[in-house]
């Protein structure tokens, strides 16, 4: 905080400021509508439409509005005055480049630097040059004096201002809604299959208390002389039998182990907070037995339970190893999605053969040139019988929150595809849904490296 003093001394300074401007009642009020309809406009592009709008209803002039594209860190036109001439998301012409003062073109017309504010560059969701947010393009130019083009000057000014608080407030709200994503992911992948800990502790509990009892009626029919040579092999059965039992549930909580921390260190990236989306740490990996199969193991009992079979005799994973660049952690997430809803929605089908199944079977293909000439795509696919989901839902399968009519007896979010489809498409790809004979596949493309 800079304290009473500096403010009282900065608004001196305005006074003096806008005197030396001497603006014209035209401009003031040109300023104002402005200042008010920037806080009445939420709306990003009506607020680039109103930007132009005022030039050319205070000062009968046509003027066009170039601003950063946040996703391409490039100028493209967003708003324009004239109906004609040059086409929305079109970059500016080769005479239009930012500089420090204003200057005019061969087309006569005036070009006006927009700039953000300089101490919170490095908080914008983009990397930009100069500080430069934008050009405003004003035209005719030929009857604009010293005076006017310092107004326009100051006018670009508000609009750079205006522009970067709106990228500020935009981001926050993107980083919030992430979180609150994350928050669900957190929840789905972590909290819930953390409590399979208590299952496994029970279990170990349960046979160390065993094998504290068998101490105890040893110790005694040892010290009375009751316990034969066929009372010590029984014994030592039993014994085995009990340490077979702790040998696999140190094995089950091993692996939980490995894969909760794979999934910790992935949804608790430093890295995804600092930029408000999902980030990549890849490395070369075997995809089935890095990602598939661990996956699978966590729901193999699952799928025990309720009567699915694994069918992995349909897949092409098991007889072809795929060596690819991934993010480990966030493609096991995907995979204990795909493997946690099959395991909630696998209903039994009839064959053509007349046979009643219900499996889930997962495998991969290659799909050439799908991300272009020369660039393959490796389509994984995880598929489970069931009655087809209804088409006109097919579309929205993987928004943000929706579920689908025939689900509604299980308990979900909405978000497990939703997060499919993110993860998969910022390494690249994409993810989908296809109605096939006796079920529906899920499956995500990813480009080969």
């Amino acid at each position: 905080m800079t304290g009473m003093e500096y403010i009282y001394n900065r608004i001196e300074g305005k006074k003096i400021d806008y005197l030396d401007y001497n603006f014209t009642q035209t401009e003031n009020s040109a300023f104002k509508s402005f200042f008010d309809l920037a806080q009445e406009i939420d709306n990003i592009e009506d607020f680039y439409a109103m930007c132009v709008a005022v030039p050319k209803s205070f000062f009968s002039v046509e003027a066009r509005l170039y601003i950063v594209e946040p996703k391409l860190n490039a100028l493209t036109l967003v708003a324009k005055t004239e109906n004609g001439g040059f086409e929305l998301s079109t970059p500016p012409p080769e005479d239009m480049r930012p500089g420090e003062q204003p200057f005019y073109t061969v087309r006569d017309s005036l070009v006006l630097t927009i700039r953000g504010k300089e101490p919170l560059m490095d908080q914008l969701p983009f990397d930009i040059e100069d500080d430069v947010l934008g050009l405003l393009e004003i035209y005719p130019a030929r009857n604009i004096d010293k005076h006017r083009e310092m107004f326009f000057q100051k006018y670009a000014n508000r609009i750079g201002f205006n522009i970067h608080n709106r990228f500020l407030v935009e981001k926050n709200i993107e980083h919030l809604r992430f979180i609150r994503s994350l928050v669900a992911d957190i929840e789905h992948n972590i909290i819930v299959p953390n409590m399979v800990y208590k299952l496994f502790l029970r279990g170990l509990k349960r046979k160390i208390i065993k094998n504290i009892e068998m101490e105890k009626v040893f110790a005694e029919k040892s010290s009375g002389g009751q316990c034969d040579e066929a009372c010590m092999k029984n014994f030592l059965k039993e014994l085995s039998d009990i340490n077979q039992g702790l040998t696999t549930e140190l094995e089950n909580i091993e692996k939980h182990y490995r894969n909760m921390s794979l999934f910790i260190e992935t949804l608790f990236r430093k890295s995804h907070f600092d930029q408000g989306r999902l980030t990549l740490r890849t490395k070369p990996c075997d995809m089935l037995k890095d990602v598939v199969q661990p996956q699978l193991e966590r729901y193999v009992e699952q799928f025990k339970k309720m009567g699915i079979s694994v069918n992995d005799r349909l897949s092409g994973i098991p007889e072809a190893e795929i060596i690819t660049v991934v993010d480990v952690g966030l493609i096991a997430q995907v995979y204990a999605n795909l493997f946690s809803n099959a395991v909630k929605y696998t209903q039994t089908v009839t064959t053509d053969a007349g046979e009643i199944v219900k499996y889930i079977t997962y495998g991969h293909e290659i799909l050439k040139d799908y991300f272009g000439p020369g660039k393959d795509g490796v389509k994984y696919n995880v598929f489970s019988t069931g009655p087809h989901v209804p088409p006109e839902e097919r579309d929205k399968l993987f928004d943000e929150g929706y579920r689908g009519s025939n689900v509604s007896s299980h308990p979900g979010t909405g978000h497990g595809l939703s997060f499919i489809r993110n993860a998969v498409e910022i390494h690249g790809g994409a993810a989908g849904y296809e109605a096939t004979q006796y079920g529906n596949n899920f499956y995500f493309i990813l480009p080969v490296q």
